[in-house]
């Protein structure tokens, strides 16, 4: 239990998908203008994490890897399915998206509308694949350590996406100098918050 509350607040805060490896930025940057819409997104990409995240590690464990089909026929225990891991994975992430973006459609078309084609980029938004490509890197041996890893990346995702919005609808009311309004401030916004969460590389997990 420990470990997964270890995890958990590692992906969170240690190794948070923007501010540790910079991906997502896209979205991030773009989405950021009000918290609104940033929560929105930022909900849409915690489920889609917890869902593709968990399907794509049983697919992995189960199908790609070296013998993992071997529960199939004993014929098949030296076939090594890993070369697939890409287009399962993105395939996958591609599927959810879509379920997510019907949802989203369906019961706030308010939220749809502002969130317009970010939405269905969270497919290649590339904090989505990173943690299912993490999850392979880092080889979690449970389905517990996997889904925990995949709300605690969603969770830092989110996190950040809404902090910078706040920040930057505190900064409409702000006098910053005309050279720097727009995505001048909000880089260095940006780059202050990762040096902030830089910090969280002390803690000791």
């Amino acid at each position: 239990m420990q470990d997964l509350v270890n995890l958990f607040v590692k992906s969170i805060f240690v190794e948070n998908m923007v501010f540790a490896y910079f991906l997502g930025m896209c979205s991030f940057l773009a989405v950021s203008k009000s918290v609104k819409t940033a929560t929105g997104l930022g909900i849409a990409v915690i489920f889609v994490l917890v869902v593709t995240l968990p399907v794509n590690y049983l697919i992995y464990k189960y199908v790609l890897t070296a013998g993992a089909l071997a529960w199939l026929d004993p014929s098949f225990a030296d076939l090594d399915l890993n070369f697939l891991s890409f287009i399962i994975f993105i395939a996958v992430v591609a599927s959810i998206v879509q379920l997510v973006e019907m949802i989203v459609e369906k019961f706030s078309p308010s939220l749809y509308n502002s969130l317009g084609i970010f939405l269905p980029l969270i497919a290649v938004n590339c904090a989505i694949l990173g943690g299912s490509l993490f999850m392979q890197e880092r080889g979690y041996e449970t389905l517990g350590q996997a889904t925990t890893y995949a709300l605690g990346s969603g969770i830092g995702w989110a996190l950040a996406i809404v902090s910078l919005a706040a920040i930057r609808e505190k900064l409409k009311y702000s006098n910053i100098p005309a050279p720097l309004r727009g995505l001048g401030i909000t880089f260095i916004v940006v780059g202050l918050m990762g040096i902030a969460f830089m910090s969280f590389m002390g803690i000791k997990l």
